[in-house]
């Protein structure tokens, strides 16, 4: 495809593949910018599935605007080859930038809260993403994480019980029980075939998230059926066993996120996005100790035997006061 021209794009390099499509960087002639093009690979036109989840993700990716989600331009068909036309994205794919060790988790916390909120408005728009790993999440040179790839998401509707909690459902795109995605993200109930709400998209988060912090996939094995296995069946090993510099708070976000009942994590991607902003507001777990130590400094400015405070004391209480603010 180098060099080849697809209407008014030119094909400059390739930049990846995945399952629902080889992506190439290419010119925009008429508007004289780079873009990115994902095109379906020919030996899977065939496949009338395939090509309606194609569609599928230019729909519902176009329907969101968001800056942490890639923006789509267009979406063409040319001598058979069918293709979207999407931003260009100067950046990595957070699997990248996952050191052997995981993020420093402020670090980690920066991209999660971007990850959510953009997440949160794709399951108000009723889209499920179905498909979160790090490498669907680009971070840019500036720092913005950006969600790509919603070829398996699915359109979802509020069921009639819950709309109030906006918790979606998902209208079957593929047979009943397929099983899509990528095995070692998957929630339980994805990993069975059942039928989908926004609650499986918070699991999967879980495991990105886990991966962050500690540069281990939470369920790991030789095979996926066995990581398939283990995620319904198996817990994984507390963060903080592989890390003790995780703080406990984000922990006990993450393991909620990966309970198996859907029924007991988080409920909503919104209400997530905002625990793990109150957690970025304090995200060191040393902070109580931090506290503790300032007013231990400053007992002894405050307190003399006799109850009186000379200029001594006057003077170091300014620096105490002063040590505290920096």
């Amino acid at each position: 495809m180098i060099g080849q021209t697809l209407d008014h794009y030119r094909i400059e390099s390739k930049l990846g593949e995945g399952g629902m499509g080889v992506v190439y960087e290419a010119r925009d002639t008429h508007l004289d910018r780079p873009v990115a093009i994902k095109i379906l690979p020919a030996d899977k036109v065939a496949d009338p599935g395939r090509k309606q989840r194609f569609v599928q993700e230019a729909k519902a990716a176009s329907a969101l605007n968001h800056p942490n989600i890639v923006t789509i331009y267009d979406i063409r068909s040319q001598d058979g080859t069918d293709f979207i036309v999407m931003e260009h994205i100067k950046g990595r794919t957070l699997d990248q930038l996952i050191a052997a060790k995981g993020m420093r988790p402020a670090r980690a916390l920066e991209y999660a809260v971007q990850i959510a909120d953009a997440m949160a408005q794709a399951h108000g728009a009723g889209i499920l993403h179905r498909d979160l790993k790090p490498s669907n999440i680009m971070v840019t040179d500036d720092g913005r994480a950006k969600l790509l790839d919603f070829g398996l998401a699915k359109l979802l509707e509020p069921t009639d019980s819950l709309a109030d909690a906006i918790t979606l459902v998902a209208r079957p795109l593929s047979k009943e029980g397929a099983v899509m995605g990528t095995a070692a993200y998957m929630s339980p109930e994805q990993a069975e075939g059942q039928k989908l709400d926004g609650r499986s998209d918070i699991f999967s988060f879980g495991s990105v998230l886990y991966e962050m912090v500690t540069g281990r996939r939470p369920f790991t094995a030789d095979s996926q059926l066995s990581i398939l296995t283990k995620i319904l069946k198996e817990e994984p090993a507390p963060p903080r066993q592989l890390d003790t510099s995780i703080p406990p708070e984000l922990e006990k976000l993450i393991l909620r996120c990966l309970r198996k009942d859907p029924a007991r994590r988080y409920q909503t991607m919104a209400d997530l996005k905002v625990a793990l902003e109150d957690l970025q507001a304090e995200p060191i777990s040393g902070l109580s100790s931090r506290r503790k130590w300032a007013w231990a400094a400053l007992v002894p400015c405050w307190w003399k035997t006799s109850g009186e405070i000379d200029h001594r004391y006057t003077e170091r209480l300014r620096s105490c006061r002063t040590r505290i603010r920096q």
